[in-house]
């Protein structure tokens, strides 16, 4: 298995688009927890305004990545502006630091 890091912009004005298929987006990704490492949204730095999303996911290959990806309803939804995606190697590993984030 490898660790992949896939980052997500929103696209401009898409806050509403956001909200609205939020609900399937969650519910997609609680059938994931066999490969979602970590998920969440990015936000500004007043911690008020989501601008995407980041997930770190841990499947056998860059294809399991993208598929990963494309199956996310707000990927089909057409909510993300730019999406990358890349392999990563675990360094550091301190999940209790990000308890209460």
């Amino acid at each position: 298995m490898t660790l992949y890091a896939i980052t997500c912009t929103d696209k401009p004005d898409s806050a509403k688009l956001r909200t609205d298929t939020r609900p399937a987006h969650m519910d997609y990704l609680k059938t994931q927890n066999d490969k979602l490492v970590l998920g969440g949204a990015t936000l500004t730095d007043d911690g008020e305004t989501m601008t995407g999303s980041h997930f770190l996911v841990n499947v056998p290959d860059r294809a399991a990545a993208e598929q990963f990806n494309a199956n996310d309803p707000f990927t089909k939804a057409g909510l993300f502006g730019q999406i990358t995606i890349n392999r990563v190697r675990k360094g550091f590993w301190s999940p209790e630091l990000a308890a209460d984030a």
